[in-house]
């Protein structure tokens, strides 16, 4: 089939499959979403272990696909998906929801005996990509749980794929791998060299491994039986698909920036940058290596800025932006939030659970919030230092609901260009863009802004940085000493 031109896609269906939600979208070929239907992501209990219901999700998907191929042309389909989640499948995505075994729930910890024996099998930081995170995070973990718990039905599997695959296999019956999606904490790839970690050899796990292809490869079109049965159209290309985080940089790069960190925020602040020297990345301070689409290794930082938002703001903060004068008075009179308040400890090791809240208490709700904001901030631009290399910092995700954010983030990185997207759908947004890679002839739009009136800002919290850096880490590990 030849391939079309930009001009002539028509509109592209993104899944979107979050841990907590799972979404469709209709977007253009310049990223711009349309419309997009959304779902809770159900998890069922065990046994053998919660996993998420697929088969449930597979019908609203192949439903809500055909409401939307009746108000939109749509001419391609591609997924995103989380790097903690992968399907064990057999050899027919028409049976059942195609799963060998159950899709494990990564939030949920792995009974003790798979936890200790999983940990002296997991290699070195580069095999890895990050530190053994909490509950069964990582994809290789939740391998070794399958293989352990039930042996026979691991013996009859197929293929192992992660979640963006999964679904392309499920529309497409052509089973791949890909390398973003792999080289996301999954402990299976080794990002700086290009191979599988030793644990896929040594579990004998490489026959279920399909060959790799790129996340804008076309895979072909939909199965015939499927689109007959949904009424989905005929004619759709299916795409290999990508991580999400991964996709989100991908649209920045398709705009083409060079030389930048992005930092998204939600319940994780997330930072890649592919300037980061290898040599500079720390596993004990959420320090990660990912791949971006073309299989290069990005530098990559994770905490919990969401819910340590959370803990601080206390339950039900006041709507509204942050009132600039409440945070210029908890500056003045030193009132500081210190890591970490939740079980993960982020930037500072040895910090998690040992949150607390220094200087005069924050009597009300809104000076919790904006104590909560000025904390973020702090984490967001320790984020930005920890990665190191590159001037340009642009900013998305949820925390730019409150303008004070950006500007604050601005104020504590005073050699730094920050830029703010408010475009709320960047996962989306890079995946539709992956029908141009390749035959994009100008870059894709984006539209940045730069946060205002920093200077005062910037006078105010100067010396605060510096005293809530230095504080932190003395509570924290003597990795800092």
């Amino acid at each position: 089939m030849p391939t079309p031109s930009l001009s002539e896609h028509g509109t592209i269906a993104v899944l979107d499959v979050g841990k907590t939600n799972v979404k469709l979208n209709a977007v253009t070929v310049d990223g711009a979403v349309l419309e997009t239907l959304s779902i809770a992501n159900p998890v069922l209990p065990g046994p053998p272990w919660s996993h998420h219901d697929l088969g449930a999700i597979g019908e609203w998907i192949f439903c809500g696909l055909a409401q939307l191929a009746r108000r939109h042309p749509l001419s391609t389909f591609v997924a995103s998906g989380h790097g903690s989640g992968g399907v064990l499948v057999g050899d027919d995505p028409d049976r059942g929801d195609g799963a060998a075994l159950p899709m494990i729930d990564y939030e949920q910890g792995p009974p003790e005996v798979i936890r200790t024996g999983y940990a002296p099998l997991s290699g070195s930081f580069f095999d890895r990509g990050s530190a053994t995170m909490h509950a069964a995070t990582h994809q290789a973990r939740q391998l070794y749980w399958m293989q352990e718990r039930e042996p026979q039905a691991f013996s009859r599997a197929r293929w192992y794929l992660g979640l963006p695959q999964y679904w392309a296999w499920r529309f497409s019956g052509v089973a791949t791998s890909e390398a973003s999606l792999l080289g996301a904490q999954s402990h299976l790839w080794n990002v700086a060299e290009r191979h599988f970690a030793p644990i896929v050899d040594q579990r004998g796990w490489g026959r279920l491994m399909p060959p790799f292809a790129d996340a804008w490869q076309d895979l072909g079109p939909v199965r015939a039986e499927l689109a007959r049965r949904h009424g989905l159209p005929q004619d759709l290309r299916i795409l290999t698909g990508a991580h999400d985080s991964s996709l989100n940089h991908y649209r920045y790069q398709a705009a083409g920036l060079r030389e930048f960190t992005v930092i998204s925020t939600g319940t994780w602040i997330v930072g890649f940058s592919g300037q980061t020297p290898l040599d500079r990345l720390d596993e004990h301070r959420g320090m990660t290596l990912n791949s971006d689409l073309f299989g290069k290794p990005l530098g990559g930082v994770l905490t919990m800025g969401g819910r340590e938002f959370s803990h601080v703001a206390g339950r039900d903060p006041p709507d509204g932006p942050v009132p600039e004068q409440v945070v210029l008075r908890l500056i003045a009179g030193r009132t500081m939030a210190l890591p970490s308040f939740g079980d993960d400890s982020g930037l500072f090791p040895g910090s998690a659970g040992q949150g607390s809240i220094i200087g005069p208490k924050p009597e009300t709700a809104v000076e919790r919030k904006a104590l909560a904001l000025i904390y973020c901030a702090l984490l967001t631009a320790e984020c930005v230092e920890a990665l190191g290399a590159g001037s340009l910092v642009v900013l998305d995700g949820s925390f730019l609901r409150d303008p004070l954010y950006a500007r604050l983030v601005a104020a504590l990185l005073p050699g730094r260009h920050v830029r703010f997207n408010l475009d709320a759908y960047g996962v989306a947004s890079g995946a539709a863009l992956l029908a141009g890679q390749g035959i994009r002839r100008r870059p894709a739009p984006l539209s940045l802004a730069e946060p205002a009136d920093v200077p005062p800002l910037a006078t105010a919290i100067a010396d605060y940085a510096a005293e809530w850096r230095a504080t932190a880490r003395r509570q924290a590990e003597p990795v800092f000493q």
